[in-house]
Protein backbone atom coordinates (compact mmCIF):
# COMPACT_ATOMS: atom_id res chain seq x y z
CA UNK A 1 0.00 0.00 0.00
CA UNK A 2 1.13 3.79 -0.61
CA UNK A 3 -0.15 7.19 0.05
CA UNK A 4 1.72 10.55 -0.66
CA UNK A 5 1.05 13.93 -0.70
CA UNK A 6 4.02 15.59 -2.12
CA UNK A 7 2.53 17.91 -4.75
CA UNK A 8 2.98 20.31 -1.70
CA UNK A 9 4.85 19.17 0.41
CA UNK A 10 8.06 20.74 1.07
CA UNK A 11 9.90 21.00 3.95
CA UNK A 12 8.34 23.19 6.42
CA UNK A 13 5.39 21.57 5.80
CA UNK A 14 6.12 18.05 6.03
CA UNK A 15 5.25 17.37 9.67
CA UNK A 16 1.84 19.06 8.95
CA UNK A 17 1.50 16.87 6.08
CA UNK A 18 2.22 14.27 8.14
CA UNK A 19 -0.15 15.40 10.81
CA UNK A 20 -2.96 15.40 8.27
CA UNK A 21 -2.23 12.11 6.89
CA UNK A 22 -2.28 10.53 10.34
CA UNK A 23 -6.39 12.01 10.16
CA UNK A 24 -7.03 10.83 7.23
CA UNK A 25 -5.87 7.38 7.71
CA UNK A 26 -8.02 7.18 11.18
CA UNK A 27 -11.05 8.14 9.16
CA UNK A 28 -9.73 5.33 6.44
CA UNK A 29 -9.62 2.82 9.03
CA UNK A 30 -12.79 3.61 10.81
CA UNK A 31 -14.44 2.97 7.34
CA UNK A 32 -12.53 -0.56 6.83
CA UNK A 33 -10.16 0.82 4.71
CA UNK A 34 -6.11 -0.98 4.69
CA UNK A 35 -3.61 2.00 4.73
CA UNK A 36 0.47 2.56 5.12
CA UNK A 37 1.22 4.06 8.45
CA UNK A 38 3.33 6.45 7.02
CA UNK A 39 3.55 8.79 3.18
CA UNK A 40 5.77 7.77 0.54
CA UNK A 41 8.23 10.86 0.00
CA UNK A 42 11.09 11.33 -2.87
CA UNK A 43 10.78 10.44 -6.09
CA UNK A 44 8.10 7.89 -5.36
CA UNK A 45 5.95 10.04 -4.38
CA UNK A 46 4.42 10.44 -7.73
CA UNK A 47 3.96 8.45 -11.05
CA UNK A 48 5.05 5.46 -9.12
CA UNK A 49 2.37 6.06 -6.32
CA UNK A 50 0.09 7.37 -9.34
CA UNK A 51 0.39 4.29 -10.98
CA UNK A 52 0.50 2.02 -7.94
CA UNK A 53 -2.56 -0.96 -8.19
CA UNK A 54 -2.18 -0.20 -4.05
CA UNK A 55 -2.90 3.79 -4.04
CA UNK A 56 -4.25 4.89 -1.31
CA UNK A 57 -4.53 8.57 -1.94
CA UNK A 58 -2.40 10.93 -3.30
CA UNK A 59 -2.54 14.00 -5.44
CA UNK A 60 -2.29 14.45 -8.78
CA UNK A 61 -1.91 17.45 -11.58
CA UNK A 62 -4.96 17.88 -13.53
CA UNK A 63 -2.61 17.57 -16.72
CA UNK A 64 -1.35 14.09 -16.17
CA UNK A 65 -4.96 12.87 -15.02
CA UNK A 66 -6.73 13.95 -18.12
CA UNK A 67 -3.55 12.71 -20.25
CA UNK A 68 -2.38 9.53 -18.73
CA UNK A 69 -4.32 8.83 -15.64
CA UNK A 70 -8.10 9.48 -16.42
CA UNK A 71 -9.78 5.71 -16.58
CA UNK A 72 -6.80 4.33 -14.82
CA UNK A 73 -7.50 5.56 -11.13
CA UNK A 74 -10.92 6.80 -8.93
CA UNK A 75 -11.11 10.50 -8.88
CA UNK A 76 -11.60 11.35 -5.07
CA UNK A 77 -12.25 15.05 -4.72
CA UNK A 78 -9.96 18.13 -4.84
CA UNK A 79 -8.82 20.21 -1.80
CA UNK A 80 -9.65 24.03 -2.09
CA UNK A 81 -7.23 26.39 -0.72
CA UNK A 82 -9.29 29.68 -1.05
CA UNK A 83 -7.06 30.95 -3.44
CA UNK A 84 -8.01 34.46 -4.64
CA UNK A 85 -9.68 35.02 -7.77
CA UNK A 86 -10.40 31.06 -7.92
CA UNK A 87 -13.86 29.35 -7.39
CA UNK A 88 -13.62 26.43 -4.34
CA UNK A 89 -11.47 23.81 -5.61
CA UNK A 90 -9.74 25.90 -8.36
CA UNK A 91 -6.22 27.29 -9.07
CA UNK A 92 -4.60 29.54 -11.71
CA UNK A 93 -0.87 30.23 -12.62
CA UNK A 94 0.95 33.56 -11.47
CA UNK A 95 3.36 34.86 -13.61
CA UNK A 96 6.36 36.25 -11.74
CA UNK A 97 9.24 37.95 -13.37
CA UNK A 98 12.60 40.04 -11.39
CA UNK A 99 11.78 43.28 -9.53
CA UNK A 100 14.04 45.08 -10.95
CA UNK A 101 12.65 44.27 -14.81
CA UNK A 102 10.58 47.12 -16.64
CA UNK A 103 8.44 45.31 -17.82
CA UNK A 104 5.38 45.27 -15.50
CA UNK A 105 2.78 43.45 -17.44
CA UNK A 106 2.40 40.12 -19.51
CA UNK A 107 1.89 41.39 -22.78
CA UNK A 108 5.47 43.41 -22.56
CA UNK A 109 7.12 39.86 -22.16
CA UNK A 110 6.17 38.13 -25.45
CA UNK A 111 9.41 36.40 -26.56
CA UNK A 112 10.98 36.44 -23.45
CA UNK A 113 12.96 33.93 -21.98
CA UNK A 114 10.52 31.45 -20.54
CA UNK A 115 11.11 29.10 -17.32
CA UNK A 116 8.39 25.84 -17.11
CA UNK A 117 8.97 23.14 -14.72
CA UNK A 118 7.78 19.86 -16.91
CA UNK A 119 5.61 19.61 -19.95
CA UNK A 120 3.04 17.64 -18.33
CA UNK A 121 2.57 20.57 -15.57
CA UNK A 122 -0.62 21.82 -15.79
CA UNK A 123 0.23 25.23 -14.06
CA UNK A 124 3.94 25.58 -15.04
CA UNK A 125 3.16 25.14 -18.80
CA UNK A 126 -0.21 23.90 -20.36
CA UNK A 127 -2.27 26.98 -18.36
CA UNK A 128 0.15 30.00 -19.05
CA UNK A 129 0.66 28.45 -23.04
CA UNK A 130 -2.53 28.60 -23.52
CA UNK A 131 -3.58 31.94 -21.11
CA UNK A 132 -0.64 32.84 -23.52
CA UNK A 133 -1.96 32.82 -26.88
CA UNK A 134 -5.18 33.34 -26.15
CA UNK A 135 -3.97 36.97 -25.59
CA UNK A 136 -1.29 37.20 -28.28
CA UNK A 137 1.49 36.26 -26.30
CA UNK A 138 4.52 33.99 -27.31
CA UNK A 139 6.03 32.37 -24.48
CA UNK A 140 9.08 30.35 -25.68
CA UNK A 141 10.70 27.48 -23.35
CA UNK A 142 14.07 28.93 -22.70
CA UNK A 143 14.99 26.37 -19.52
CA UNK A 144 13.26 23.64 -18.23
CA UNK A 145 13.63 23.02 -14.25
CA UNK A 146 11.83 20.26 -12.89
CA UNK A 147 10.27 22.37 -10.31
CA UNK A 148 7.94 25.39 -9.05
CA UNK A 149 10.63 26.40 -7.16
CA UNK A 150 13.64 26.08 -9.39
CA UNK A 151 11.18 27.97 -12.00
CA UNK A 152 11.06 30.55 -9.59
CA UNK A 153 14.52 30.52 -8.96
CA UNK A 154 15.71 30.41 -12.66
CA UNK A 155 13.86 33.93 -12.87
CA UNK A 156 15.65 35.41 -9.72
CA UNK A 157 18.82 34.42 -10.84
CA UNK A 158 18.60 35.69 -14.39
CA UNK A 159 18.33 32.39 -16.23
CA UNK A 160 15.02 33.23 -17.54
CA UNK A 161 12.68 36.55 -17.42
CA UNK A 162 9.51 34.97 -16.47
CA UNK A 163 7.91 31.52 -15.27
CA UNK A 164 4.65 30.69 -14.45
CA UNK A 165 4.05 29.37 -10.30
CA UNK A 166 1.02 27.58 -9.36
CA UNK A 167 -1.13 29.80 -7.32
CA UNK A 168 -0.38 27.88 -3.56
CA UNK A 169 2.98 27.10 -4.29
CA UNK A 170 3.63 31.28 -5.07
CA UNK A 171 1.94 31.40 -1.84
CA UNK A 172 4.30 28.93 -0.22
CA UNK A 173 7.14 30.12 -2.02
CA UNK A 174 6.37 33.88 -0.82
CA UNK A 175 6.21 32.68 2.78
CA UNK A 176 9.10 30.11 3.05
CA UNK A 177 11.97 31.67 0.75
CA UNK A 178 13.76 34.34 1.05
CA UNK A 179 14.44 34.89 -2.66
CA UNK A 180 11.10 35.61 -3.92
CA UNK A 181 11.25 39.63 -2.37
CA UNK A 182 13.17 39.89 -6.00
CA UNK A 183 10.35 38.91 -7.77
CA UNK A 184 7.08 40.31 -8.70
CA UNK A 185 3.68 38.92 -10.07
CA UNK A 186 2.82 40.32 -13.43
CA UNK A 187 -0.36 38.68 -14.86
CA UNK A 188 -2.50 35.41 -13.98
CA UNK A 189 -3.72 32.01 -15.89
CA UNK A 190 -7.53 31.85 -15.70
CA UNK A 191 -8.66 29.67 -13.10
CA UNK A 192 -8.77 25.25 -13.82
CA UNK A 193 -9.73 22.21 -11.45
CA UNK A 194 -6.79 22.30 -9.11
CA UNK A 195 -5.13 19.17 -8.28
CA UNK A 196 -6.86 16.41 -7.48
CA UNK A 197 -6.41 13.78 -4.56
CA UNK A 198 -6.83 10.16 -6.38
CA UNK A 199 -6.36 6.33 -5.52
CA UNK A 200 -6.34 2.77 -6.88
CA UNK A 201 -9.20 2.06 -9.79
CA UNK A 202 -12.22 0.54 -7.88
CA UNK A 203 -10.88 2.55 -4.39
CA UNK A 204 -13.95 3.78 -2.38
CA UNK A 205 -14.69 7.62 -3.47
CA UNK A 206 -17.00 7.61 -1.01
CA UNK A 207 -15.55 6.64 1.82
CA UNK A 208 -11.81 8.42 0.93
CA UNK A 209 -14.06 11.66 0.19
CA UNK A 210 -15.49 11.50 4.03
CA UNK A 211 -11.99 10.75 5.38
CA UNK A 212 -10.39 13.84 3.88
CA UNK A 213 -13.58 15.71 4.76
CA UNK A 214 -13.15 14.72 8.43
CA UNK A 215 -9.48 15.24 8.94
CA UNK A 216 -9.52 18.98 7.21
CA UNK A 217 -11.70 19.70 9.18
CA UNK A 218 -9.61 18.12 12.23
CA UNK A 219 -6.81 20.20 12.01
CA UNK A 220 -5.88 22.62 14.35
CA UNK A 221 -5.71 26.00 13.08
CA UNK A 222 -1.74 26.10 12.81
CA UNK A 223 -1.74 22.91 10.55
CA UNK A 224 -4.65 23.93 8.21
CA UNK A 225 -3.09 27.34 8.43
CA UNK A 226 0.37 26.28 6.91
CA UNK A 227 -1.70 23.86 4.20
CA UNK A 228 -3.79 26.57 3.33
CA UNK A 229 -6.21 23.80 3.55
CA UNK A 230 -10.04 24.93 3.63
CA UNK A 231 -11.92 21.45 2.69
CA UNK A 232 -12.55 19.07 -0.43
CA UNK A 233 -15.09 19.45 -3.25
CA UNK A 234 -15.91 17.54 -5.47
CA UNK A 235 -14.88 18.61 -9.13
CA UNK A 236 -16.66 16.04 -12.07
CA UNK A 237 -13.94 14.41 -14.14
CA UNK A 238 -15.12 16.33 -17.24
CA UNK A 239 -14.47 19.37 -15.93
CA UNK A 240 -10.99 18.23 -16.05
CA UNK A 241 -11.25 16.73 -19.40
CA UNK A 242 -12.16 19.83 -21.41
CA UNK A 243 -9.19 21.59 -20.21
CA UNK A 244 -7.48 23.03 -23.57
CA UNK A 245 -3.75 20.24 -24.27
CA UNK A 246 -1.28 23.05 -25.31
CA UNK A 247 1.54 22.35 -27.43
CA UNK A 248 4.56 20.27 -26.45
CA UNK A 249 7.60 22.67 -25.43
CA UNK A 250 9.67 21.26 -28.75
CA UNK A 251 6.89 22.29 -30.79
CA UNK A 252 7.05 25.93 -30.16
CA UNK A 253 9.20 28.27 -32.13
CA UNK A 254 12.09 29.60 -29.57
CA UNK A 255 12.88 33.11 -29.18
CA UNK A 256 14.57 35.35 -32.05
Amino acid sequence: MIASLGMYDPGPLNAANDRFWAGIRAGLRVRGVATPKTLTRGAGAYWDAWQAHDLVLSQTCGFPYRTRLHGKVTLIGTPDYGLDGCPPGYYRSVFVARHDDLRAELAAFSGARFAFNEPLSQSGWAAPQAYAAGVGVHLPPAVQTGAHHSSALAVADGQADLAAIDALTWELLTEHEPFTVGLKVVGYTNPTPGLPYIAALGADQTSTFAAVAQAIAGLSDADRGLLHLRGIVAIAAADYLAVPIPLAPEAIAPAM
